[in-house]
């Protein structure tokens, strides 16, 4: 074996370093703590002025945001829904909605900027290292908190910071003023109109296909039409709220057939009218079979009987459909004899 191949002594491990087969390892720690950098002082730190200046700034974005939450409530009050604007590059768009958007927006950012602002500018931004702790509270600790807290209130110049503190409360004391305003989006108190449809005395049944007023000999046995009150257009802004609630079926049964007196009584030559609105979940019945003089609703299968007042003999529906007393007018049309006895849709008599 040549030199060359021989390594050096001073290459070798020592016999007290191998001794079990270990290697001497240093102590030392070859990564050293950088520790933090030197903290900088910023201007509002030693200029008064600029500090001032600061504190304004926030002052003016907490007070903006006040005066947009009042825009949103007075946008909210005064702006029809239905009021279209034009708002270049998007085009026309909701009046409303787009101011509501506008002024909300702006209350929520000013709240934030300020509060950012704040932080960047005025209270303490130096870096502090704290040893995690175990996570029982104990006295020591919890003096410490708030010698902590204390200590981060005094930073923060919340105390001194008057016009600062007292416009950030105004600003987060009218900011949910804009939820509770938007409660009236639930809309008016229905009072009695649950209890009211178009139908009035004299109103004449017209067919909701042809828009014609209907002759007891429009209606055939075995047919069923659909009819809404005289005077109702599809073009009327609140058509489908009371259609909801007037929409009516019309079939014909051999008077011997009708097994209700009252439906006997309020029919003209077996002309009988029923509500369409189903008394289960509200969906409109459409399906009718001859034979049994049952009507179905497709929704959940509830189904009434025609010819004994409407009853429910299967499904979910808890009530029978109102029935809409009618006769004939001069002219010879049918027409109503005044509105429903009862309220028409789904559980109405459990809610009052």
């Amino acid at each position: 074996m040549s030199s060359q191949e021989i390594p050096e002594e001073k290459n070798l491990p020592s016999a007290q370093d191998t001794e079990h087969g270990s290697v001497a390892v240093a102590d030392e720690n070859p990564f050293a703590d950088p520790g933090l950098p030197p903290h900088e002082h910023r201007v509002q730190d030693i200029d008064e002025q600029a500090a001032k200046r600061s504190e304004r700034a926030i002052a003016f974005m907490f007070t903006l945001s006040m005066l947009a939450t009042v825009g949103f409530i007075a946008s909210f009050v005064a702006i029809p829904a239905d009021k279209s604007v034009f708002i270049w590059p998007i085009g026309h768009i909701s009046g409303l909605n787009f101011a509501l958007g506008m002024t909300l927006g702006v209350a929520l950012f000013c709240i934030g900027a300020g509060a950012v602002h704040w932080a960047r500018t005025l209270m303490s931004d130096v870096e502090v290292a704290d040893e995690r702790h175990a996570i029982e509270a104990e006295p020591e600790v919890k003096a410490k908190v708030m010698a902590d807290f204390k200590a981060g209130a005094e930073e923060s110049q919340f105390g001194r910071r008057k016009l600062i503190r007292n416009t950030m409360f105004g600003a987060l004391a009218l900011v949910p003023l804009s939820g509770v305003v938007l409660l009236r989006d639930l809309g008016p108190l229905p009072e009695d109109k649950l209890r009211h449809t178009k139908w009035a005395k004299g109103k004449m049944l017209v067919n909701m296909n042809t828009h014609e007023p209907l002759r007891p000999s429009d209606v055939q046995v075995g047919s069923l039409t659909f009819a809404m009150p005289e005077g109702m257009s599809e073009h009327d802004h609140d058509f489908q709220v009371q259609i909801a609630k007037a929409a009516l079926m019309i079939v014909r049964i051999q008077p011997e057939n009708i097994k209700d007196k009252r439906e006997l009584a309020w029919s003209h030559e077996g002309v009988v009218a029923y509500s369409k609105i189903c008394t289960h979940v509200g969906c409109p019945i459409s399906l009718y079979e001859q034979q049994t003089h049952h009507v179905l609703c497709p929704c959940h299968q509830s189904t009434f009987d025609l010819s004994d007042g409407a009853r429910v003999i299967f499904g979910p529906a808890g009530h029978a459909l109102p029935q809409l007393r009618i006769g004939v007018n001069e002219e010879g049309y049918l027409e109503a004899l005044g509105d429903f006895e009862e309220p028409v849709g789904p559980a109405f008599w459990e809610r009052g």
